[in-house]
């Protein structure tokens, strides 16, 4: 009866004991359950029992033991004595020295084994989360649910629950480049206050705090950089945040404008279209402190948001606008007099407007595509890489003259294994139904070049109008110590023809 099929068992196998089963255990073999003892124990296991279900099978429990113990007592007392005494021993061990609680169980709990949420929101009053959860549900269309995290005391808003990290991992990406839920992050853990463990994840964080070096002169013009001064710490945690906020605000992102921070500064338009149609496209603008050669921050495109000043004597700033798929624009203004520069205006609610109108790659230009990474020693995609490959699907799509070249480069030479996609394999996003082997360096960079030709053609794409080339560590952009270094690890695409 001790185990997991007796009443009870489970909760002792499970490490979840309830302090009123081991009463009833150590009760059912040491006492006579028709003298006071009886009673006493029984009434003292009641109280311990705090859910009526509980209740209910220790009554249940002490009647059955009552009627066992009358059995034994009435056709072999001196059976019954044997057992208390042995029992009496052997269970005062037991439920001293074992006692696992709920507490043990979730301070051995891991990450792994707790559940993803991507979240869209955080409130810290119940009726902000019910608005915002409609709001998500009817005018976004997603499955939004709200649940009370007690551990960070705020109401949180999810639209997925999920044991794949990755996959949580991916959806909250999606969400952040598709959406207007740009600050969509994944939560791991439980929404109890318990000893188990917790975490918030963003897909990437910006580091806003660079610093910038311009172009050397002899460089060549055809080289094409997709925000090289930017780097992304996968994954980061935020920071334990709550909300006083007194209304439902609808994310900014979705009425054109970012919220207001009480950031002293000007307002700002960085209007980011495409030279052909002048449909607008996502991107993001770099302002970069042109005395102190210092970024001063990276700040989305299409959307009204504050630029402090540079404090600088001249007020000379330099707006760099760099988009995957698109040659990059730089535009040089001052800050005090931002409408001098050509093409720049102000809106009627007082914004400065500055155009940016990409043009596509040309035939000799380079892209390098920062925003792709990889599984350590793998020629397989984070899964924060979807939209930069898809990026580049869309822009051969877009032309089919275009015939590019794939160029591997890895950080260092040094030789190693090497994680790649089973043959019959789909996952490109995902360590699943892989295999390893070992290679050079130039193996590795060639392996994960022909992965992003594979996912290519997957889609569509003409093997005919792509080209592999790797490289290896030989053609490093940052020494391979360097707190940058992992930046070495990239893929550029060459444009052979457009």
């Amino acid at each position: 009866m001790y185990g997991p099929t007796a009443p009870g068992g489970r909760y002792w196998e499970g490490g979840k004991s309830d302090l009123g089963f081991r009463f009833i255990v150590y009760k059912k073999m040491t006492v006579d359950y028709d003298s006071q003892e009886s009673q006493r124990v029984h009434a003292g296991v009641l109280s311990k029992c705090k859910s009526l279900a509980g209740r209910i099978l220790v009554e249940l429990y002490h009647y059955f033991c009552i009627l066992v113990s009358l059995f034994v007592l009435h056709n072999k007392p001196s059976v019954m004595k044997t057992l208390k005494f042995f029992a009496l021993v052997g269970m005062f061990f037991i439920f001293v020295l074992f006692q696992p609680t709920k507490a043990m169980f979730l301070e051995q709990t891991t990450l792994d084994e707790m559940p993803n949420y991507v979240v869209i929101g955080a409130f810290a009053k119940e009726s902000n989360a019910i608005r915002f959860t409609k709001h998500a549900q009817n005018d976004a269309k997603l499955d939004a649910k709200f649940e009370m995290n007690l551990r960070r005391n705020l109401y949180y808003v999810y639209v997925l629950s999920t044991d794949d990290l990755e996959f949580a991992m991916q959806e909250a990406k999606r969400l952040r480049e598709e959406s207007e839920f740009r600050d969509t992050w994944v939560y791991r853990g439980s929404f109890m206050n318990d000893a188990s463990a917790s975490e918030d994840i963003v897909p990437y964080q910006i580091k806003n705090e660079e610093i910038y070096t311009p172009p050397a002169a002899e460089e060549s013009p055809n080289i094409v950089s997709d925000s090289a001064s930017v780097v992304a710490e996968i994954p980061a945690k935020t920071e334990e945040t709550s909300s006083d906020s007194e209304e439902f605000v609808i994310p900014a992102a979705a009425l054109g404008v970012e919220p207001d921070d009480g950031t002293e500064g000007t307002k700002f338009i960085f209007k980011i279209s495409r030279q052909s149609d002048l449909k607008r496209i996502r991107g993001d603008v770099d302002v970069i402190d042109v005395d102190r050669t210092r970024k001063m921050g990276t700040y989305q495109g299409n959307l009204a948001i504050k630029v402090p000043s540079p404090e600088s004597t001249s007020g000379k700033i330099s707006l760099v606008c760099d988009v995957f798929g698109y040659r990059k624009v730089q535009r040089d203004i001052n800050y005090n007099d931002p409408e001098a520069g050509e093409g720049i205006i102000r809106d009627a609610a007082g914004s400065v407007v500055v155009p940016f109108e990409l043009e596509r790659l040309k035939k000799g230009d380079i892209a390098i595509m920062y925003h792709v990474y990889f599984f350590k020693d793998a020629a397989i995609m984070r899964p924060e890489s979807n939209y930069e490959v898809n990026s580049l699907l869309e822009m051969l799509r877009e032309n089919p003259k275009y015939k590019i070249k794939i160029h591997g480069h890895t950080n260092g030479n040094a030789a190693g294994k090497i994680i790649s996609m089973s043959d019959d394999s789909q996952n490109f996003f995902a360590l699943r139904d892989t295999k390893e082997g070992f290679g050079t360096a130039k193996e590795l960079s060639e392996q994960r070049a022909m992965l992003m030709r594979r996912y290519l053609e997957n889609n569509g794409i003409d093997l005919k109008r792509m080209e592999i080339k790797a490289w290896g560590g030989k053609k490093p952009i940052h020494d391979k110590m360097s707190n940058r270094a992992q930046e070495n690890v990239r893929v550029e695409i060459e444009i052979l023809e457009d």
